[in-house]
């Protein structure tokens, strides 16, 4: 049954997790949002291709009904870029990639020089990339506390070298308003290619002062970039 049949107007915004992560971890978000009235849902992706995670992304905004705003974190920059379906009506990025057409996901994770703490992320003999433990206190998410980077360690979920190595589609920040959170002390994505990124896109920007994940560590100000833009749409 759709969740929101009743309401063909509403306005919803659709999550999508990153590598080494669930949806879990926009538990903070999702409740402001409740909280504020607007609703959302978190879209499980398998990070087991660029493709496959799309066609989830797909399947989940399927169960909505109405105009989204459709938002990622990280790696799922990417996948929100290759989305296609028809309802989404505006794109969040949170410290997020966004690679252009013809470009991989890897090209803009390594356009600039890592952070002096960034991990070194090398697939396992299955072609599995898991983040170091360690590396979720020191780069993933600094500010956060030790029973959150205990629990993110746990429920890490790997993500395959084929993520990163496809060449994505036309993005779809070339046609739809779009909103970047760029996390000014991130330690896994150079900042300076978050603004380069969100410079060439076009989007609405805002800069905070937040590690790679302020989905966990600063909810409120990922609340608030997705507040704008969902109350953007039909304006």
């Amino acid at each position: 049954m759709n969740p929101h049949s009743n309401s063909p107007n509403i306005r919803t915004v659709v999550l999508v997790h990153g590598a080494w992560a669930d949806g879990s971890s926009w538990s903070r978000v999702i409740c402001d949002l409740q909280q504020s009235g607007v609703a959302v849902t978190a879209a499980p992706i398998p990070l087991t291709s660029l493709d496959d995670d799309v066609n989830a992304v797909t399947r989940a905004i399927d169960r909505t009904e109405g105009p989204v705003v459709l938002a990622g974190h990280a790696y799922a920059g990417g996948v929100i870029g290759a989305t296609s379906h028809p309802r989404v009506q505006a794109l969040v990025y949170v410290a997020a990639l966004a690679p252009d057409e013809g470009e991989t996901v890897a090209d803009v994770f390594y356009r600039d020089p890592p952070h002096p703490q960034a991990p070194e992320l090398e697939p396992d003999n299955d072609g599995w990339i898991w983040l170091p433990t360690s590396a979720f206190a020191t780069a993933f998410a600094q500010h956060a506390t030790a029973q959150e980077h205990a629990v993110l360690a746990a429920v890490q979920r790997p993500i395959a070298v084929a993520c990163i190595q496809e060449p994505v589609p036309r993005p779809r920040w070339k046609d739809v308003p779009t909103w970047f959170l760029i996390a000014d002390e991130d330690r896994m994505i150079n900042p300076d290619t978050q603004k380069f990124m969100a410079e060439r896109s076009h989007a609405h920007t805002r800069i905070h002062e937040v590690d790679h994940a302020p989905l966990i560590t600063r909810p409120e100000v990922v609340t608030e970039v997705l507040s704008e833009a969902a109350q953007s749409l039909g304006h």
